[in-house]
Formats: C-alpha cells, structure tokens, sequence
C-alpha cells in the first residue's frame, strides 16, 4: 500500500503542477515545496517522531498516514478544498510521515519474526514485493489513462479542462480507496501482530472462560470415542472431569467396559466425586470380572453409596483375612457406614485390627478406610498413637481421616502438618477438604508475623484452593492492606483460582480504578527504592569495598524485581494473561531483541495512564534516568547516604526484611546515628535476623542502651538471637 500510494501520489502531484502553473515556476515551486518540506521533516525526525511513538504506541502512529490521506481525499472530493490544494496537502503529508514516522516503525513490524527467517523475508519484500507493486501501479495507471481517454472523450486533440478535472478526481478516488486499504491492513496486522509476538515467546495457555463449554464438552466426549491410545483418552478424562465434574457418570459408565485397567481407575475415581445412582448397573457389572485390589475397592464404593437397598451378605466375602487389606478396609468402612449394629461392631473389630496391626500396609489400609466412616466411635482412641506412627504414610493417611470425619479437636494437627515438608501437601489437602470450616484457622495461621514467610504463604494458598466465595472475598480484601512478600502470594493464589473466580471478584470489589491504585503504589516504592540506590553509591573519596554497602544495593535490587514482579501480576487481573507472560518472558532474556519483543508487546497490550513510565522502567534504562521518570509520581530530592539510609527505616512497613537488617549492618560500619524510634521498632520485628542486625548496631552505637535491652530479649523465641544474647551479656559482664 505505501509504495502504491507514493506512485499514485508522485503522478497527481506532478500533473496537478503541470496544469496549474507555468513551465517557469514549476521549478521555483518544487525547490520552495522541497525546502519547506525538508524542515518539517527534520524537525520531526527530530522533536515529534520519537516522543510519538512512545507515547501513542507504534500501531497507532502507523495508522495515522493513512488516515490523514484518507481525510483529506474526501476533503478534496467533496468540494471543501480545490483539486490543486488537496493534491498538494496530500503530496505534502505523504513525503513528510513517510520518511519519518513510517521509516521509524517500519523495522519495528518484522520484530515478532523468528530471527532465523527474519532477514530472508525482509529481502523479499524489499526486493520482490515492492518492486513488483511499483510495477503493477505504473501498468494500472497507463491502463486506466488509456481506457479513460479512449472511452470519454476519444475525439479530443487537447487537454481540456474538464477532462483533466474529471481525470484527477478519479485517481484522487483510488488514493481514499488505497489509503481505506492502508487502514485495514494496519487494523489487521496488529490483531496478528501480538498472536505471533507471543507464540515466539514460548507462552500459551487454556482459559476455560474463553470457550464454550457445551461445543468443548461434546467434542471431549467424540475425542474420546475416537481416541486410539490410552494416553489420549486419559488427557479427554482429565480435561472432562475439569469442564464437567457433575456428568462424568454419565458419559465415562458406558464405556467402563471397553477401557483398559488404568482408564478405569482414573474414570471412577471421577465418577466417586459425584455418584449417580442411574448407572449403578453399568459399575457394578465390572465386579464379573476380576480387577486389581485398588479398581475393586473402588467399584464396591461406588455400588455401595449409590444402591437404595446393598445387600449386606454381598460384602461378607470381602471382610476374610486373606482378602487384600484396600478391599477388606473399604468393605469395613462401607459396613461400618450402612450395616445394622451387629454388622458395624464387626467391621469396628476389623478395622481395629487393622489399625494395629504391626505391618504398614495394614495400618496404612486401616487409616484410609477410616476417612470413608462417618461415626468412628470407639476408633477414635487410635487417633492420636497413629498421628505419631513410625509411617509417614500412615500419618499422612491419618490427617485426612481428620479432615473427612471432621474431627475439630485434632484440627491443629492439620496446622502443625503445614510445617514440615513431608506432611504439608497432605495437610493442605485435608484443610481444602474441610472447606469455608478451616478459612478461620488458617488466617489465624498466615497473619501470625512470626511464621516463617513459605509456611504463611503455603496458608494462603490454601485458602486459595478452598476457592469458596468466603475464602476469595477473604483473599480480595487481605490484598488491600497487604505489602511486599504477602501482596505477591495473595495475587498469586487469586490468579491460581479455578474458573478466574479470583480475577473477577477483583475486578467486582477494587474496579480497574481499584487496580490502577495499586499499580501506582508499587511504582511509587520503585520510586523510593530507585531515589536509594541512587544517593547510596557511598562516593566518599575513600574508594574502599564496603561490603555492608554492596549488601544493601543487593537487597534493594531485590525489592526491585519483586516490585516489578506484582506490577505484572496486577496487569494480568486487567489485561490477557498469555500476553503478559509472553512480555515477562522476552524481558528475562539476556538479548536486547528479546527485551525488544516485550516492551512491544506491553506496548500494545496495557492502556495505563502509567504505561509509558512502566515502559521505560522496564527497559533497562540507568538509575538516574528512572527516577526522573517517575518525579511525577514521587519527587526526588538528594540525600545524603545516612539521611537516605535514616528515610528507607521510616518505610520499614514496605521494606523486605534483609532490606531492614542491611540498613542496620551499613549503619553499624559506618557509624551513622538512628533514631530511637527506629532502633526500639525494630527491636521487636518478628524476623530473628533483623533484631540480631539492631543488636549488632547497639554494640557499636549505643552499648548503655544495649545493656538495657539485653535482659528483655533472653527467652528470644528464635534461637540464634537468644544464642546472640547470652553472648554479648556475657562480654559485657567481662
């Protein structure tokens, strides 16, 4: 379209100057039409382009030349400006957007192209595609004059006035027309231009919300009637127990006959979740034949919770010593839960017996039959040996057990459980399954300070798997007081929640104005912490290591990227979640194309009010350079290193804790005077580090007041600093 339109402009131009002034001022009109022309450009090459560009984006301002030469031919056409001054505008701003605007974004379109190809197709268009549309223009405009002059007006030896009028409103109708075509290509290039530009950044991911689940449903369930390997139809049960829980009976018992041994475990471990007695018969078929110890306690629980009247005798068989200790438990719990009361003393015998018996398996069967009971009566007293069980299998079973019976006066065992590895993802689970009951305990839980920071976060996320509106309304409003480390884990898990129910109560309850606040708070703590870095760089003629210095630069670094990580992850609660991933992605790489490729894709993504500040933080650009790009959101003002290290303690609310403990370790090298409020505040920061970093700074800054702090902190709950204490009371005493 470009070099279509400088063709069909270049020939206008040049006629219209042919018609309308005399061969002796052609010349003088060309040289005065180049020299203004020239200064116009230069001086938006200079000042405009680039400013433009950052501004309003590169798609925008590739849109707006064809645009303006869209306007002014209907302007032209319509009578409002005569033929000779709407070629000359046209002409004028064609030449002036071309070589500045146009060439400038230009490169920036073969970005999102594989490198490997991207030199290859730049040939081909600058060396095929646009000769040859400069060759099919001429032919057109050759043809079209023949055709015209042949048709219209054949008998003329003359140029007539008329004619020629008739003429340059004709061509002046192809350049609207080119120019309309201009528009839609950029229209449609930019809808692909992000598609491509995310692809190459290796991100991609399903939404359900964003397709229908009625189509998807109904070709998960042709998929898997087509499907020919176990491991495709095992993908169409996973993703159908996502789309449609509730009628996974339905569609996956009629084919529980054909399927293989691993299909149909997986199949009626979706099936259990929601039972449904209309396909009792299809199940219970599978019992002629013989299954595995595992697929047979499933399909006994299956029949058993959806049969109106079980037959008791029909589990009598399953209850013998030999019987595998899984079938034997789940025909005990299944009796225990159903049977009459001579039936359920037998299956309380039979688990006991399980349940002390000295092999693993025994016991380990016991525990999970015990989650399927729903009175444990005198069962209970082998709870509390069991969560002490030699078995980390055992125990785990055994938290569960809690979670299914919910058995509230063991409920802190399932808080405790958070706290070691080997237990936690089986402690969460059980607090999941006790739903909206456990959101009390683990709050209580994620908002005790003196939690280890991984243990409160593994709380919330918790809280975020529950996914009940309780615990997201919860989540939503813990994220309007939160900061740092606990903001990061709350926008995590509200993104984690199935569905984008957490995305959407966001939006519901803090609005995009809501977002946008936020998004403002964490630029203006980069503010703060670019203002640091910037007055902390310890130039002091000395030119000696400090490395309590080069610490707290770390730390503050650090803050950084964690800022920067909560600023995408609020984009994503307002904008396409592939497409901020994909601008993450490229901005971790090492190359500058990479980097390149994100800050496009932001770009065209976000419509902040922000978004040209984010874009120049984001682009790797000298301290300086940041803090004077972000003085409309906080002023700058320099500091001295100790006045900057004493206003970083006054934001110790929004501060990392190394931050805070690196603050005091600089202050103790270098002598620098804290205030007492400072000092006492910290004193009593949960982290153990930091109260050993304010120790450490009273030695050498204070040791009367450190004498009197001394005694208070000597049952310190952490055991480093108590250590730390018994040390310097012992020095002091020396």
């Amino acid at each position: 379209m470009v070099q279509i339109l400088s063709l069909l402009l270049d020939f206008q131009y040049l006629s219209q100057l042919e018609q309308g002034l005399s061969v002796e001022n052609i010349a003088d009109f060309l040289a005065l039409f180049s020299a203004i022309l020239g200064v116009f450009e230069l001086i938006t090459q200079w000042f405009v382009s680039g400013r433009a560009i950052e501004r309003l984006g590169v798609f925008v301002i590739t849109a707006l030349p064809p645009l303006l030469l869209a306007g002014l031919s209907a302007l032209t056409l319509t009578g409002v400006l005569s033929l000779f001054v709407g070629v000359i505008g046209l002409k004028f701003v064609d030449e002036l957007l071309r070589y500045t605007l146009v060439a400038s974004t230009a490169p920036v379109l073969f970005q999102p192209i594989p490198e490997t190809s991207r030199n290859r197709i730049q040939s081909m268009v600058r060396g095929i595609a646009e000769p040859l549309s400069a060759g099919l223009t001429g032919a057109a405009l050759l043809g079209t004059i023949w055709l015209f002059q042949r048709f219209t007006s054949p008998d003329l030896t003359g140029p007539d006035p008329t004619f020629v009028r008739i003429q340059g409103l004709i061509f002046l109708l192809y350049t609207a027309i080119f120019s309309l075509l201009w528009l839609l290509t950029v229209l449609k290039l930019r809808s692909k231009y992000l598609e491509v530009l995310v692809l190459g950044s290796d991100r991609g991911q399903l939404s359900l919300s964003q397709v229908d689940l009625t189509v998807l449903r109904r070709n998960l369930v042709e998929a898997l009637s087509r499907a020919a390997t176990d491991e495709e139809k095992s993908s169409c049960i996973e993703l159908l127990t996502e789309v449609d829980p509730t009628r996974t009976s339905e569609i996956l018992s009629p084919l529980l006959s054909t399927m293989s041994t691993p299909l149909q475990r997986q199949s009626l471990e979706a099936m259990l979740n929601y039972p449904d007695p209309a396909y009792l018969d299809q199940v219970r078929s599978l019992l002629d034949s013989s299954l595995p110890p595992d697929l047979l306690a499933k399909v006994l629980r299956y029949v058993w919770l959806t049969a109106a009247e079980p037959d008791h005798h029909q589990l009598t068989p399953y209850l013998l010593p030999e019987v595998d200790p899984e079938v034997r438990g789940t025909a005990a719990a299944l009796m225990l839960r159903r049977g009459n009361p001579r039936q359920k003393a037998e299956a309380t015998d039979l688990l006991r017996r399980m349940l002390t018996s000295k092999q693993e398996r025994e016991r380990l069967m016991g525990c999970r039959a015990l989650s399927d009971a729903v009175y444990l009566q005198s069962l209970r007293l082998y709870i509390h040996p069991l969560l002490q069980d030699e078995s980390l299998r055992v125990r785990c079973a055994m938290l569960d057990v809690i979670a299914a019976t919910h058995l509230e006066e063991y409920y802190s065992a399932l808080l405790r459980g958070l706290h070691y590895k080997s237990t936690r993802e089986a402690a969460g689970q059980a607090l999941v399954r006790l739903g909206s009951e456990a959101i009390p305990l683990l709050i209580e839980f994620a908002e005790d300070p003196y939690k280890p920071d991984g243990i409160r976060a593994q709380a919330w996320l918790t809280i975020g798997q529950i996914a009940s509106p309780d615990a997201v309304d919860l989540l939503v409003s813990r994220l309007l007081t939160a900061w740092g480390t606990t903001r990061r884990t709350l926008l995590r898990v509200l993104l984690r929640v199935p569905r984008e129910a957490g995305i959407e109560a966001v939006l519901e309850t803090l609005g995009r104005r809501g977002i946008e606040s936020l998004i403002a708070q964490e630029l203006q703590f980069l503010a703060h912490l670019y203002a640091s870095l910037l007055d902390l760089r310890m130039d002091d003629g000395r030119n000696e290591p400090n490395e309590e210095a080069d610490l707290l630069r770390r730390s503050l670094h650090d803050a950084e990227a964690d800022a920067i990580e909560r600023l995408f992850l609020l984009m994503r609660f307002l904008y396409d979640s592939n497409k901020i991933q994909a601008a993450v992605f490229s901005l971790q790489a090492e190359s500058r194309d990479s980097v390149a490729r994100g800050l496009e894709i932001l770009d065209n993504t976000i419509d902040l009010s922000s978004k040209a500040v984010i874009l120049n933080i984001l682009d790797r650009q000298p301290i300086a350079e940041k803090v004077q790009n972000l003085s409309d959101l906080v002023e700058y003002h320099p500091m001295s290193p100790n006045q900057r290290l004493r206003y970083l303690l006054d934001l110790r609310h929004f501060l990392p804790a190394w931050t805070l403990a690196c603050c005091f370790h600089l202050a103790r090298s270098m002598r620098w005077s804290l205030t007492a409020e400072q000092i006492l505040v910290c004193l009593r920061y949960p982290t153990g580090f930091v109260r050993e970093a304010v120790l450490a700074y009273l030695r050498v800054a204070s040791p009367k007041t450190l004498r009197e702090v001394l005694p208070r902190l000597r049952h310190d709950p952490d055991r480093l600093v108590a250590l730390q204490v018994e040390q310097m009371m012992a020095e002091l005493k020396s």
